[in-house]
């Protein structure tokens, strides 16, 4: 509907035009499954599809995506007036009274936006508070962070952030969930009638012991994210400087797409700019096209033949030698926006 109406020309739809709407089409025998949900769900459902068209309508955002009932996470909206907190548990809609594992974290009963998801195992609510910004004296430095394969982040500080994907811990899971993905694809093929694939019940066990193993190693990485950008923040720079890397276009790379996604690039940059927001420090991003790996830290010439294989540069004008990564992060901390 938002969509034609955009068409002919017509104005922007509000959220409550759509739920009139909504409202006749749960009228039909064939939605009246829809009843059997909180209408708190379907409400903001609609509320978020259409701040999703008014940003791709004013330029600002791609065309919004249904989501999809395989990849989409499953998570759902809660109306926070209906969302009742009582010493240590939580009122939920027609789920009841659940515990929460920290109620020392709640420090007031006044919440925003609660969502309820669900991660492969467990179902958790997240809900928004207001929180005093801490008041933090800076030291004044500037920090260049560079991200990579071989190392998740070089820093400018002398400091280094190892990849996950390379320790013994994340390898032995990696190698379990790849011996189960190849049991579950031998179980499919001997299961399958005609053209159709019989779903059994030890495929359907076998799914859910890959769900559980692909949480572990995303908890993992997020969780190793987190550390290396808290250590980062608690040495207190006035500026913290990353690159705006292109990650569209590096995972069409067939031979690194997955080493790349494994990594989280996007995760560390959004992680690290919500914290550095919350202690005053000033996040910047290089333009993508700055030349932090090519450009001499000493004497300032840029090699432009510079291959990605050469991970020493070796500067043909001062001799200078460096690691790549190393003098990107140094050039990184240099970077001026003027």
């Amino acid at each position: 509907m938002q969509n034609e109406n955009h068409k002919k020309g017509g104005k922007f739809l509000s959220h409550h035009e759509l739920r009139k709407e909504f409202t006749k089409l749960k009228q039909l025998p064939e939605y009246s499954w829809l009843y059997e949900t909180s209408n708190n769900i379907t409400k903001q459902a609609i509320k978020d599809a259409c701040g999703a068209f008014l940003k791709f309508f004013n330029h600002k955002a791609k065309f919004p995506r249904f989501k999809s009932r395989r990849r989409s996470t499953s998570a759902f909206y809660n109306d926070n007036v209906k969302l009742k907190l009582k010493a240590d548990r939580f009122l939920i809609e027609k789920v009841g009274w659940v515990r929460i594992s920290e109620p020392e974290r709640l420090n007031s009963d006044k919440f925003y936006n609660p969502r309820i998801s669900f991660d492969g195992k467990y179902w958790y609510i997240s809900i928004g508070q207001d929180v005093v910004k801490p008041i933090v004296s800076l030291s004044g430095e500037s920090v260049g962070v560079d991200l990579g394969l071989n190392k998740l982040a070089v820093n400018s500080n002398k400091t280094e952030v190892p990849n996950i994907n390379k320790s013994p811990k994340t390898k032995k899971q990696s190698k379990k969930l790849r011996r189960l993905q190849r049991k579950i694809s031998r179980k499919y093929e001997m299961n399958k009638k005609g053209k159709e694939y019989v779903k059994t019940r030890n495929i359907v066990k076998l799914e859910k012991e890959i769900r559980i193993l692909h949480r572990k190693l995303a908890n993992i990485r997020l969780n190793h994210i987190h550390q290396a950008t808290t250590a980062l923040v608690k040495t207190k720079p006035s500026r913290i400087v990353t690159e705006n890397l292109n990650i569209k276009g590096m995972m069409k790379n067939k031979h690194l797409s997955k080493a790349i996604g494994e990594q989280g690039f996007y995760n560390f940059r959004r992680i690290l700019e919500y914290k550095c927001n919350f202690y005053g420090i000033n996040f910047v991003e290089a333009d993508r096209f700055y030349p932090s790996s090519k450009t001499c830290c000493k004497c300032g010439h840029i090699k432009k033949d510079l291959k990605l294989s050469e991970r020493i540069f070796k500067c043909p004008q001062c001799h200078n030698e460096i690691d790549r990564d190393e003098q990107a992060s140094i050039n990184l901390s240099r970077y001026s926006t003027a």
